[in-house]
């Protein structure tokens, strides 16, 4: 072998040795596809990579991918007042890589959302239909109010939504069918506008049939939708509305939950609430009329008397938000803790069990701060 021989020969097993002004970015589509296919809670760590992730993550052609690939998941959302400057910060339950894991945790934790111009929800009525997030009436400069904005979870932006017809201090609402129906915390009981109804597909609202200016009051303070109908508690007692026929019946006050604080969710067409002074979860069997206990969360820690609960529909689970002090702040720190419940349905018995996938404290805040609204949506 002579020398020019050698030489290719030994420039065929040199390593490849990238310069350091190699583009290794890759095109739009294949990231667009690769991330498509990573769950959303890890969205806020990849938004932190570079300003073209950040974009990405949120570009509508990502959930366009997302949605074609059946890739859709659900989200959490969590709303947070500031007692010394009455403002709201919002966050979202995202899952950090390479956290240090227990026998019960699930690595989770609340980050921040960037988006700006957020409503004041705290007196609004909050759901959620697919990926948006309503926040509808409430005081505003103590006057009642008929704005309706949303935060659109896909960009994590909030947008201004058709107004109510009727101005509302504290609105009740609830989802039925994709559609929202809100009532209550009206100044004008007479009003034939009293209970509406808001279709976000056609971004419109319309009156719904009053059952009576006796039960239309201001003291509405509570409502769901169950069973087809969207049912309303308030002073004069509970009623039901079925839109295919546009009538009320009067149903009786065995489904009431008692105060109007209480938090409840409905998961899977079933009312799930946190009995404070039981410190139980219970489900309300429709068929018998009467409300269960949840069994199966022994092991879940109680809540001191203190603490602020709240629940939420997690994509057919039931998440669990609460705050407790932090021992070695002296009272001057909070914990938000949060728990993923599963539900479990025995068709030979009348129960429902839950079984705990993780729970963990997934934000400490100072103790200024307190839970307002949970949401669980589709993206």
């Amino acid at each position: 072998m002579n020398d020019d021989d050698a030489a290719l020969e030994e420039k065929k097993t040199l390593p490849l040795v990238l310069s350091p002004t190699t583009n290794l970015s890759l095109p739009d589509d294949i990231l667009l596809s690769s991330l498509s296919r990573i769950s959303r809670l890890y969205y806020p760590t990849f938004s932190l990579v570079s300003k073209s992730f950040r974009s990405l993550v949120t570009s509508p052609e990502l959930y366009q991918t997302r949605s074609v690939l059946g890739r859709t998941e659900s989200c959490l959302y969590v709303c947070l007042r500031s007692l010394t400057d009455s403002n709201l910060r919002w966050f979202t339950l995202s899952r950090v890589p390479n956290r240090k894991l227990t026998n019960f945790s699930g690595g989770h934790l609340l980050v921040p959302i960037l988006s700006r111009h957020a409503p004041p929800a705290h007196w609004s009525s909050v759901v959620a239909v697919d990926s948006n997030i309503y926040a509808i009436g409430g005081p505003i400069n103590d006057a009642p109010s008929s704005s309706v904005s949303f935060l659109d979870c896909q960009c994590d932006s909030w947008r201004i939504a058709p107004p109510m017809r009727v101005a509302r201090n504290y609105p009740t609402a609830s989802v039925l069918d994709g559609k929202i129906y809100v009532a209550g915390g009206c100044e004008d009981c007479d009003s034939l506008n009293c209970i509406e109804v808001f279709d976000p597909k056609i971004q419109t609202w319309e009156s719904v049939a009053s059952p009576g200016t006796e039960r239309c009051e201001r003291l509405v303070y509570k409502s769901v939708g169950i069973e087809g109908k969207f049912h309303l508690f308030g002073g004069a007692g509970h009623v039901a509305y079925d839109p295919k026929d546009g009538k009320w019946d009067s149903i009786g006050m065995d489904m009431d939950m008692g105060q109007a604080w209480v938090s409840y969710c409905v998961i899977k067409n079933i009312v799930f609430y946190y009995h404070d002074r039981d410190r139980e979860f219970k489900w309300y069997d429709y068929e018998a009329r009467l409300w269960r206990k949840l069994m199966g969360l022994e092991r879940l820690i109680k809540f001191l008397c203190y603490s602020r609960v709240n629940l939420a529909d997690y994509g057919g689970k039931m998440a669990v938000l609460w705050d407790t002090f932090v021992p070695s702040s002296g009272s001057k720190n909070k914990m938000i803790w949060c728990v993923e419940i599963t539900l479990e349905r025995h068709n030979d018995s009348n129960e429902i069990c839950g079984k705990i996938e993780w729970f963990d404290v997934v934000l400490r805040v100072s103790k200024s701060y307190e839970l307002v609204h949970v949401v669980g949506v589709t993206v």
